[in-house]
Formats: C-alpha cells, sequence, structure tokens
C-alpha cells in the first residue's frame, strides 16, 4: 500500500513544478494564485460534508458565517 500525500505535500509538489515550469520567467500573485486554487475545493467539500448549512460549514472551517457568505459569492457558489 502506498502513502497518501498529505495537502501541504502536494502544494509544495505543485509549487516546484510551477518554479521549473517557468524557465526563467519571474513569477507573479503566486498567494492569490494559490489560494484560488485551494479554497473553492475547500468550500465545496466543506458545503458537502455540512449538508449546505452555512452555520455548520462555517464552524467546520472555524471563520465566521458573514466571511464564509462572502467566499461562497466570491466563487459563485451562492
Amino acid at each position: 500500500m502506498t502513502r497518501q500525500q498529505t495537502i501541504d505535500e502536494a502544494v509544495t509538489r505543485s509549487l516546484e513544478k510551477y518554479f521549473r515550469d517557468l524557465e526563467g520567467t519571474p513569477p507573479g500573485s503566486i498567494y492569490d494564485m494559490v489560494i484560488r486554487a485551494v479554497e473553492r475545493p475547500m468550500l465545496e467539500v466543506v458545503m458537502r460534508q455540512a449538508q449546505g448549512n452555512q452555520l455548520r460549514a462555517s464552524e467546520m472551517l472555524g471563520i465566521n458565517r458573514n466571511t464564509l457568505r462572502k467566499k461562497l459569492q466570491l466563487h459563485g457558489m451562492l
């Protein structure tokens, strides 16, 4: 049986590949790129686990419900 990759390992591997693929081109907006790539799938999974209940999802995420609503709105998930 193979060991499952952790989220931080997946992000590290992806970022290392990103830098290799740049081939000398200066990187930009890495923070926003990573947040966009991770935030939407995280919200989708958590909302499914919370059966669409925003209060429960916000508690699972450890964020305020209004913050969750803003993030859902930002990703077109409302």
